[in-house]
């Protein structure tokens, strides 16, 4: 996939998703007094991207960082607080029922536990089949077919087609749950960590697939991810979220070898190289400390109480993103380039 440095404007007829300034608050612990809550986790605050047709954009981050309720707040399986979707132009977080379920047929979800994303009472035929049915596009017979070529299209055998969920492999049921996304025939998939559940070697069998019906389909995916080494070799551009924000956003290659916030680099760090020489030459970062609770993050920039260059106005002022809608945007005090894959040990 090429991962060629885009500096222009992004061409507004070329976005097919768009995030504006989301924001999702979960209230949690009530006062008796007030009957109201007494603090807000702040899940996603205040994230925007553009997504273009036929591309990826990886979301990565740590373990609650917010990527998965990004990627619900996408898809409108939550409710936003505040902010907006978009979905070539329409605007899917004031949709009504009725313009919902239309526009279901552009945006689907691959989530990320194979198992339980399948009605265990349903055969894999059915399950495919689910969205023909709620969206009743097709006949029952012409339904059935479309299954049959879904079921071919993602390697699944057709004689599969009445068994149920547990009498397949994790794979198996993952590529039950992409054919499932294909069934509407959507412009947009939005693929929730689709292989973090899966053995190594098969993370490799379902990426082939994805980039595969990428090519062949003009799908445009918002990959979730916490694994740098899976995005790699999937992702157009990056962006990544720290306690509910988007730190740096680029292209694959301005954040793999020009990456220039703290937390970019130290996730880089994290991931191992396969080459024994380079990995036991480049330079380290361990963070210190635990990520800070969502519902009382600190203050300023959010990485400074585990940044090591953490100075006074990190505590006092926010960075933000530049407002440029292209090109490597990083929210940073100090920002620098390093690529860690070259740069040795002290």
């Amino acid at each position: 996939m090429s991962t060629s440095v885009v500096n222009e404007v992004i061409n507004q007829d070329d976005v097919v998703l768009e995030a504006v300034n989301l924001q999702k608050y979960f209230p949690t612990g009530a006062s008796k007094l007030l009957q109201r809550p007494t603090q807000l986790v702040q899940a996603v605050d205040g994230v925007s991207f553009s997504l273009r047709k036929g591309k990826t954009l990886a979301i990565v981050g740590e373990s609650g960082c917010g990527k998965s309720t990004l990627a619900r707040l996408l898809a409108r399986l939550i409710e936003p607080t505040s902010g907006s979707v978009l979905l070539n132009g329409e605007n899917v977080s004031t949709a009504t029922s009725k313009q919902l379920l239309r526009m279901r047929r552009d945006i689907q979800v691959v989530f990320q536990d194979p198992y339980a994303c399948l009605n265990p009472r349903h055969s894999i035929g059915q399950s495919i089949g689910t969205p023909i049915r709620i969206q009743k596009t097709m006949s029952r017979t012409d339904e059935r077919h479309r299954v049959f070529e879904l079921m071919d299209l993602v390697g699944l055998s057709t004689e599969h087609y009445n068994r149920f969920p547990h009498e397949f492999s994790g794979g198996q049921r993952q590529r039950a749950g992409i054919a499932r996304a294909l069934a509407l025939q959507p412009k947009v998939i939005i693929a929730d960590e689709p292989v973090s559940a899966l053995d190594v070697s098969i993370q490799a069998q379902i990426l082939n697939l994805l980039e595969k019906l990428q090519a062949d389909l003009d799908l445009s995916y918002v990959f979730i991810a916490h694994d740098l080494s899976v995005v790699r070799h999937i992702a157009d551009e990056v962006a990544v979220m720290y306690l509910g924000k988007i730190v740096e956003i680029g292209t694959n290659e301005q954040i793999y070898e020009k990456s220039s916030h703290p937390y970019t680099q130290a996730l880089l760090a994290a991931a191992p190289i396969p080459d024994p020489r380079v990995e036991r030459n480049r330079q380290r970062i361990i963070l210190k400390g635990d990520v800070p609770s969502p519902a009382n993050p600190p203050s300023g920039c959010r990485f400074r109480t585990r940044c090591w260059k953490a100075e006074e106005i990190c505590s006092q002022i926010e960075p933000l993103l530049p407002e440029s809608s292209s090109g490597h945007q990083v929210a940073c005090h100090f920002p620098e380039e390093v690529n860690l894959i070259t740069k040795r040990r002290a």
